[in-house]
């Protein structure tokens, strides 16, 4: 496995594990539609919360969270409508960044809720 992959996965299980002492409900990790995927889909409460991972050994080029552009917020609202369609939910849904600052076994989590807000149009 690559570095970079290795990385993301010491990160999500990272951002599992804050999540799962919050309290959120986690329902879905990794999840897929065609080339889109979800890193996490969790409840916190009766929201149903998007949560996207991004996992980086430095912020040089800046945090974690930034690289969540545009192109990749629109893909994830994608996948969450066809997720809330194949499951027929009506939850709110939100949109969160879990930010993992991960670099010789130490850590550092930010974690962003209403990162971004669906664009109607």
């Amino acid at each position: 496995m690559a570095l970079h992959n290795e990385i993301g996965k010491i990160g999500e299980e990272i951002a599992l594990k804050f999540l799962k002492n919050l309290g959120y409900e986690v329902l879905e990790l990794n999840w897929r539609f065609r080339k889109l995927e979800i890193d996490i889909i969790a409840k916190d409460g009766d929201t149903l919360v998007v949560i996207e991972v991004k996992t980086r050994k430095s912020d040089t080029f800046g945090a974690p969270d930034v690289f969540v552009d545009k192109k990749k917020q629109r893909f994830l609202i994608k996948a969450i409508n066809e997720y809330v369609n194949q499951k027929n939910l009506e939850n709110e849904i939100r949109f969160d960044i879990v930010s993992v600052l991960y670099d010789n076994n130490q850590e550092k989590i930010e974690h962003i809720k209403d990162a971004f807000y669906p664009i109607v149009s």
